[in-house]
């Protein structure tokens, strides 16, 4: 059973919201006595979410209501003295502060025991720009931002239909996070989004701060050992309603400037916006080069190194591959040692400030090509075969899978150094178990359409058709 805390009286209500609010406490919470129609009137506001013009002009409003017959009840004061789209009222004490916390505006009048609830919320953001990550040579150019309602606006203006669903949740006993279930009612699973909004609802982490990868963590709790990703990020609104389209599901959590698409298969997450910005001939050849280049990027440096192990078995025209100098150290911890530079180059370029970031990448590049050579640390093909390595990861559009794929390689090149030809065998076999075992969150096959074999399905992911 609810006990509801507010009456008619007004200084019942302001007490019960001082210390509901901790307004007193909390100096961007702030709290306007004002008078309308010399009725008391508290308005609770968080300084700096507040539209202060539109606030203006109902205060101004408010100041010239003379009828006391509109201040019997809030139903009859919303309909007649508040000239503004987004009003409601509530009595539950929990909606009424997440509300205020949202950025949502209280008032609450004497003789009036609901609370009036409006909604003049703004919030501070950077400017509409070209996403960081998802890039594409034709196409849209807008992305999401932080905003939660302007992200779920970029998407409603590119469906225009009333299957559109956007189905607001909220997760996090601390944070209460808002989320945003994206999809098309008459394409969606209804069993996967019935599944998601149980998850949701049954999340119980006390906060939510970190926004979406611990809102996947949470929802998904996915096992360790298993590194490839089962979710894919996007910062394109484009992209985002494609995938809408096609019956998946577009989770959008407010702070973060990507949205979340589910189910997703390791085919999913090759695709990249360009395969569709260019003519099927073209998108074609740019979704198959990235595949090769991929695969290529996954065993080129253990498959050299297998060479280097037994080169009697290498081919003539292969023989170039082959290190025949003595090396200071063994070529297995020569790719190990670049692959780990490699990231701290990287660490190192993110967190240094743009001006700086091209000039240290360049001295970095460098610092591990030649400098490495001619001290030792490495042979010119170590070098070479890691900078194609390195190029390749930035080919994959997710930056979850291309971090899975290295892990990969990294596990190749230990059993490979290991265990000779049958360590790259076994890595090989793994690699394939934990792409097969791995599922969708809808529980179909992560290699699906190889797994099962659907042969026009696969035909789709490879050549782009109209």
């Amino acid at each position: 059973m609810v006990i509801c805390l507010f009456n008619s009286n007004i200084e019942n209500n302001i007490t019960v919201l001082d210390k509901l609010t901790r307004a007193n406490e909390s100096f961007d919470i702030v709290k306007r006595i004002i008078r309308i129609n010399k009725k008391k009137t508290a308005l609770y506001f968080i300084d700096g979410l507040l539209k202060d013009d539109i606030m203006e002009k109902l205060m101004e409003f408010f100041y010239d209501i003379s009828d006391d017959s509109f201040l019997k009840d809030a139903d009859s004061f919303m309909e007649n003295c508040i000239p503004y789209v987004e009003v409601t009222k509530s009595r539950n004490t929990s909606e009424i502060v997440t509300s205020l916390l949202s950025g949502i505006a209280l008032m609450t009048i004497d003789g009036i025991e609901d609370i009036i609830l409006i909604d003049t919320r703004t919030y501070p953001q950077r400017e509409t720009a070209e996403p960081v990550n998802d890039k594409v040579l034709r196409g849209s150019r807008d992305a999401f931002t932080e905003i939660f309602i302007h992200n779920c606006v970029l998407v409603r203006r590119r469906i225009r239909d009333k299957n559109l669903t956007i189905s607001a949740m909220q997760a996090g006993k601390i944070s209460k996070t808002d989320i945003a279930l994206v999809y098309m009612n008459d394409r969606v699973d209804k069993k996967l989004l019935e599944k998601i909004k149980r998850e949701i609802k049954n999340i119980d982490d006390q906060g939510l701060s970190m926004t979406q990868q611990a809102f996947v963590e949470a929802l998904i709790k996915p096992k360790w050992i298993n590194p490839f990703p089962k979710v894919k990020y996007t910062e394109r609104p484009d992209s985002t309603s494609a995938n809408v389209l096609k019956g998946n599901i577009a989770i959008i959590v407010d702070n973060a400037p990507t949205a979340i698409i589910i189910p997703t298969s390791v085919f999913d997450l090759m695709e990249e916006a360009d395969d569709y910005y260019f003519p099927p001939v073209t998108g074609t050849y740019l979704r198959l080069s990235r595949y090769l280049v991929t695969f290529f990027s996954l065993f080129i440096t253990p498959l050299w190194l297998l060479a280097n192990q037994f080169p009697q078995f290498v081919p003539q025209f292969l023989q170039f591959t082959i290190v025949d100098e003595p090396q200071n150290i063994s070529l297995f911890w020569q790719l190990i040692l670049v692959e780990i530079a490699i990231d701290g180059l990287r660490l190192a370029s993110i967190n240094t400030p743009d001006t700086l970031s091209t000039t240290l990448g360049i001295i970095g590049g460098i610092a591990l090509s030649q400098f490495a050579v001619d001290a030792g640390f490495a042979s010119t093909e170590t070098i070479l075969y890691m900078a194609f390595v390195t190029i390749a990861n930035y080919s994959q559009p997710s930056q979850e899978l291309s971090y899975s794929i290295k892990f990969m390689r990294i596990f190749l090149l230990i059993l490979t150094q290991l265990l000779n030809i049958w360590g790259f065998a076994l890595g090989v076999i793994t690699l394939f178990i934990l792409l097969a075992s791995n599922k969708t969150l809808s529980g179909k096959s992560y290699l699906y359409p190889l797994i099962p074999f659907k042969g026009k399905e696969l035909l789709k992911k490879f050549v782009r058709l109209k």
